[in-house]
């Protein structure tokens, strides 16, 4: 068995400072790229810090992540954001690539000054999981980014469905008295914005898809040469709503663990290529936000640490090969993202050893944040060293 070199050809890395008896059996990776991280700065330093995540993204391969408006305050001011990013690196070593609010102060009420914002660098627009004031501002929304080329980021959830939910609406939530997110939450939200992605001609990414319909209409939309992509959370290809039995606050995350059958359906998106990419949804939480009664927790999973871990594991399943699996979280994210001519010129390479066995133990998370229902587990792969 030898290093199975799974870096694009042309790639910028001296392979020969590689031990060929240390790297037997390895693979040799391009760094991760993460369409969706929360690193909780600015304004959640309780729960994490660009210093503690960056380090944290790094040490576990990523070298590119990406982060939703939603901060304190809102990234919606094109001239704060080039600070931003230069603390990321300085602080936490990672390349940091900004969505600016789609309208101002997220509030849904009017678009945002996004030509402000794309002159401050940012690489798309989203209004994270808040709701707009109606279907008017967001067609006026996606106007205004399609006529400024500025690709937008859905993460697909219809308020007046989800209302208060916590849990997929489903047994596990019914037995526990859990408030549910019905399946037509997600894509009642994902019609919609699909054919207002046909309208406009926007460019249009869906982060966090969760359901085996959600995965059926950008299947649908694909088929019909709408300029869309996808992705899934890691936790959500490993992981069921079976996973809170007992008020496991461990496994609360919005968008919530569906079912077994959705499980399944994005799994098989993977492999056919429907589903572009997997992201970590890294969520770093504090130890106190989870200790409340259930439905009164934080939402949120720590993802960074565990990532390489079920990444590995998809390729053990038979889910995906490695050379798909490099694909869906590192070239795929970095086109998505458009940020291909800057990703080749870092260069860079991560080394996995897809056989080590280890425990998630807070001890070995390298994130501020704890909170992963993965805790005390036995995963199967890990990286080992990161060369950037």
């Amino acid at each position: 068995m030898t290093l199975q070199n799974l870096l694009p050809a042309n790639w910028q890395f001296d392979t020969t400072q590689l031990n060929p008896i240390d790297s037997d059996g390895k693979w040799l990776l391009p760094p991760l790229v993460d369409l969706c991280a929360r690193l909780r700065e600015p304004g959640h330093q309780s729960h994490g810090t660009l210093k503690s995540e960056g380090a944290a993204a790094r040490k576990n391969g990523f070298l590119h992540v990406v982060i939703p408006p939603d901060t304190n305050p809102v990234l919606e001011n094109g001239s704060l954001l080039a600070g931003l990013r230069e603390r990321a690196y300085q602080d936490g070593g990672i390349y940091l690539h900004v969505l600016g609010a789609m309208t101002a102060g997220l509030e849904g009420e009017k678009p945002a000054n996004m030509l402000g914002l794309k002159q401050g660098g940012i690489i798309g627009v989203s209004n994270a999981r808040r709701k707009f004031a109606n279907d008017d501002v967001l067609l006026q929304a996606l106007d205004y980014a399609a006529t400024y080329d500025i690709k937008v980021f859905f993460y697909p959830d219809e308020p007046s469905l989800s209302k208060n939910g916590v849990a997929h609406d489903g047994y596990i939530a019914s037995y526990h008295g859990l408030a549910g997110i019905p399946w037509i939450a997600e894509t009642v939200a994902l019609s919609k914005q699909l054919l207002i992605v046909e309208e406009t001609g926007v460019s249009a990414h869906f982060g966090q898809l969760t359901t085996k319909s959600s995965i059926d209409l950008i299947r649908w939309a694909k088929q019909r040469g709408l300029p869309v992509t996808c992705d899934v959370a890691m936790h959500q290809l490993h992981l069921t709503d079976d996973a809170l039995i007992g008020f496991n606050a461990l496994a609360y995350v919005l968008p919530p663990l569906r079912s077994n059958t959705d499980k399944k359906a994005l799994q098989e998106g993977l492999q056919d290529g429907t589903i572009d990419a997997i992201c970590s949804h890294h969520e770093p939480l504090a130890k106190t936000a989870k200790q409340a009664p259930f439905a009164e927790c934080k939402p949120g999973i720590s993802n960074f640490d565990t990532f390489m871990g079920l990444a590995c594991q998809l390729v053990k399943e038979g889910v995906l090969t490695p050379t798909q699996l490099v694909e869906k979280i590192a070239l795929n994210p970095a086109k998505i993202a458009g940020i291909e001519a800057s990703y080749h010129q870092t260069g860079g390479a991560v080394l996995v050893d897809p056989r080590l066995t280890w425990t998630v133990t807070k001890e070995s998370m390298m994130s501020q944040g704890k909170n992963t229902p993965f805790i005390n587990s036995e995963l199967t792969g890990k990286v080992e060293q990161v060369y950037f």
